[in-house]
């Protein structure tokens, strides 16, 4: 029987949707989302009054709804997104986080950034135009980050007539793509973002489509990536230890729950240490909890008194993560400064930041057609290629695969803390053997 925390958690989970947009240029993406949140009631009066006052100083007749979005002067000056912009807003059914990111080649680093959080992803297509070589890119970056739903929004119909074989011919040749990619669930909804058709109001002009309206769908897709359904996964943030007269003996392991259910009486894993013990409390909001799941942020305290610090992982005894110091995995690299094989970085997994080095750099991935570039020697901006990185201490990292929280890792540049590039593990081998990589003029021995 589920208890009343638990079906908390299941409704929690459920209540919020994390979801980003893509489009190419001049796709209408940004008017998609203007549209979304203007029929959604979720703009405020001087915003709107902003967007008339703007539009009407260009001479256009109605409110250019993409001006919501697009907040950067170059944004509005260029007539494209460049930067990821989040809007929160709410209806009566359901809480939205949405992530506007850019559909230009250029920035495909901030696509990765936008979805990288993402349950679901709105791909646009300009109806005159149909699958293009950009909206290959963005369902190939969906999948590659496992994005469960995505949305392809055939945009512009009113400018084709409202034509049903113009909708279902896109449809059927982004279906089969994005199928192949691996991408779980596809659902395509013919629009107009600048007449609002299907966006938030069902359309007049298309009786032949019976499917949901954009927002409709938003409001029903089931969030199928529910943390507490994966392994409890708990980096520690920080240690807790008041010695005061009230609490002399108290040590506690603060930090947020990544995924899964802690309870108290649980055996327990540390990681990268291996020592063992049981959940002995668990504190969250100043009071004794029985039980805990992700997001929650919560203290946890221990039968045992072991050496844990920031950076170790707690995880039940019964399903911890592997450890290795070998790491391979998928990035996208986010810096203007190239990523090459030897280069000395950090990479900072969770709560944990480890000193690493970049041994193989095994292939790129040509975002047009899926195809591996070999050997490629480095990386540079937006990118996306195989790497295998060696770090100086055990990192317990899950598949990203299996979960997106604790198998997702950052590449830092040491000198000055730049984000080099966004990783996502696949798989990873243990190596007992030591490692010398030449990195630049100095080698550093792991």
């Amino acid at each position: 029987m589920t208890s009343t925390t638990e079906q908390f958690a299941d409704l929690a989970a459920t209540t919020l949707l994390r979801f980003a947009t893509a489009g190419s240029v001049d796709d209408g993406k940004s008017t998609l989302v203007g549209r979304l949140l203007h029929d959604s009631k979720s703009v405020l009066t001087d915003q709107l009054e902003a967007v008339e006052r703007v539009s009407a100083s260009r001479g256009q007749d109605a409110p250019d709804l993409a001006l919501l979005t697009d907040g950067l002067r170059a944004e509005r000056e260029q007539g494209i997104t460049i930067d990821v912009a989040y809007r929160y807003f709410a209806t009566a059914r359901r809480r939205f986080i949405l992530a506007d990111t850019p559909g230009h080649v250029q920035y495909t680093r901030n696509m990765v950034t936008g979805a990288s959080t993402a349950d679901l992803a709105v791909v646009l297509v300009d109806a005159r135009n149909g699958v293009i070589e950009q909206t290959r890119r963005h369902a190939a970056v969906a999948a590659l980050l496992r994005v469960p739903h995505v949305v392809l929004a055939v945009n512009k119909m009113d400018l084709v007539g409202y034509e049903e074989q113009v909708f279902a011919k896109i449809a059927e040749e982004f279906t089969a793509y994005a199928s192949d990619l691996g991408v779980p669930e596809i659902t395509a909804i013919p629009i107009s973002a600048l007449a609002g058709d299907n966006v938030v109001e069902p359309s007049a002009h298309m009786d032949w489509y019976g499917g949901p309206t954009v927002l409709e769908h938003l409001e029903t897709v089931p969030v199928s990536h529910d943390l507490t359904a994966c392994p409890a996964r708990f980096p520690v943030q920080y240690v807790i230890r008041p010695q005061t007269a009230e609490h002399p003996d108290y040590r506690g392991y603060a930090g947020q729950i990544a995924s899964g259910v802690l309870r108290v009486g649980e055996a327990v894993t540390v990681l990268p240490s291996g020592r063992t013990s049981v959940i002995a409390g668990i504190d969250a909001l100043g009071e004794s909890v029985d039980i805990a799941w992700a997001p929650q942020s919560v203290t946890v305290r221990l039968a045992d008194d072991i050496d844990i610090s920031r950076g170790d992982l707690i995880a039940p005894s019964a399903n911890p993560p592997a450890t290795t110091q070998d790491v391979v995995a998928t990035v996208c690299h986010v810096a203007d400064q190239p990523l090459s094989v030897g280069a000395r970085v950090l990479l900072k997994h969770t709560t944990r930041t480890v000193k690493a080095i970049v041994k193989e750099i095994p292939s790129r991935l040509t975002l047009d057609d899926l195809s591996q570039h070999p050997d490629p020697g480095q990386l540079v901006a937006n990118d996306i290629g195989r790497v295998v990185v060696r770090t100086a201490e055990p990192l317990a990292l899950d598949a990203y695969a299996d979960s997106r929280r604790t198998g997702s890792f950052l590449l830092i540049d040491p000198a000055d803390g730049t984000t080099l590039a966004a990783g996502m593990a696949g798989e990873s081998f243990a190596s007992q053997a030591r490692t010398t990589v030449q990195a630049d003029d100095e080698e550093w021995d792991f």
